[in-house]
């Protein structure tokens, strides 16, 4: 028989927060050994539990939730969305604008293979969400990378993303906060990234899944709210990380501004929602409790909050180690820490991380995986509770005085 291969649509495709460093874990685990696994931003494992009410109310429905729903979500679920952009300003936001997705994933997914042509090419973060450059390739397109600028709070640098724009550019990917770095983008950057797409008339596709979890003075600005009803604006958000419900699969897509000249596309948006029949039912009914009433994540994001408390920590104790160095986080659930080349000259931080979870049994990314460009950092997220992020951190700095000992020694 011949040997079965995977499709070259998956050439380039890579997905490292998931990948072999995974594998490697994995087959630690097998072995006996315990793994503390900082590479993934899933609260459960960690003891964050999902607010009573929301559980409450998913299994007040469930029966009625058996069969399928509207494709682009139910009634009550898309209501409660549009209302909730409504409140913050986007007032023309409509029912009809918003599809419910199994997560924001499932609706990247779907929403980059209705706009992309083969070649398009698509402006992402680096560094990024590795979903949205993967989702860009798989969809036939071309991401190009835009630079962080670590010295500006990992800032995007928009001079940067104006050199890298071409008459092939269609759309930019904004993530705010951001996933990997911790960053909170001002006022005046959103602005500066919306005027850039207004004037070479490129889509907006904002990621917003962190906008609830931001620490002291922080604060977030919709892009949506910038772009007006001149530039087409996709906000993508939903209830994983802010309400603890991750397995859940709930999210939704606002669509925004010049809909009017986006009818094929829409049309082509609820094909593909259509194609997969619906979200899954059950969790779409917690969104209209989630997004109404108390908001339990202001316990979390305030001093003496885990998520807040665990973050400022993980910067601290990080920021201890030599040669180690992290920009304090202003939201999400994660640090992007940078590693002195000077200090620890890492060729390869893929086998870097890979040699950290053999030596000491602890799972981190490292940086390329984020499509970052250098080998000079790794991502971790902040979820474990003090003491698992004080005995965490304390295995990396034994690792790296290791290898500062080895590299002196070679």
């Amino acid at each position: 028989m011949r040997e079965i291969k995977q499709s070259q649509k998956l050439k380039n495709v890579r997905y490292d927060v998931r990948g072999p460093i995974l594998e490697e874990a994995q087959r630690l685990e097998a072995q006996g050994h315990k793994i503390l696994k900082l590479n993934i931003g899933n609260p459960a494992p960690f003891g964050f539990e999902a607010p009573q009410a929301i559980v409450a109310d998913m299994i007040h429905h469930l029966p009625e939730a058996q069969g399928y729903s509207d494709s682009r979500g139910i009634f009550s679920a898309r209501t409660a969305v549009a209302q909730y952009y409504q409140s913050r300003g986007l007032t023309e936001a409509h029912v009809d604008d918003v599809f419910i997705g199994n997560g924001v994933s499932e609706l990247i997914t779907m929403v980059l293979q209705t706009f992309i042509d083969d070649g398009n090419e698509i402006l992402v973060p680096a560094p990024d969400y590795p979903l949205w450059t993967g989702a860009v390739t798989l969809s036939g397109g071309t991401p190009v990378h835009y630079l962080c600028d670590e010295a500006n709070d990992w800032a995007p640098d928009l001079a940067d993303i104006e050199s890298k724009i071409t008459e092939n550019t269609h759309a930019i990917v904004i993530i705010n906060p951001n996933n990997p770095t911790g960053a909170v983008y001002s006022e005046e950057i959103v602005k500066g990234l919306v005027d850039i797409a207004r004037r070479h008339e490129l889509v907006i596709f904002s990621d917003e899944i962190y906008e609830k979890i931001l620490f002291d003075d922080a604060v977030h600005h919709h892009t949506a709210t910038y772009a007006g009803d001149d530039v087409l604006c996709l906000t993508f958000s939903g209830l994983s990380k802010a309400y603890r419900v991750c397995g859940y699969r709930s999210g939704w897509v606002l669509v925004s501004g010049p809909k009017h000249l986006a009818r094929d596309f829409l049309e082509g948006l609820t094909l593909v929602s259509n194609m997969r029949m619906c979200a899954n039912v059950p969790a779409q009914h917690a969104i209209q409790t989630a997004l109404g009433g108390y908001q339990s994540v202001q316990e979390l994001i305030v001093p003496g909050g885990r998520f807040y408390e665990q973050s400022m920590l993980a910067y601290r104790l990080l920021n201890e180690i030599p040669g180690v160095s992290a920009v304090k986080p202003r939201g999400a659930l994660y640090l992007f820490a940078r590693l002195d080349p000077e200090i620890y000259p890492i060729k390869d931080d893929e086998q870097f991380v890979i040699d950290l979870l053999r030596a000491k049994h602890l799972l981190v990314t490292h940086g390329t995986g984020f499509n970052w460009p250098d080998p000079d950092h790794f991502r971790m997220v902040c979820l474990p509770d003090v003491a698992m992020l004080e005995e965490a951190i304390g295995r990396i700095a034994e690792f790296l005085a290791e290898y500062r000992t080895k590299v002196g020694t070679d």
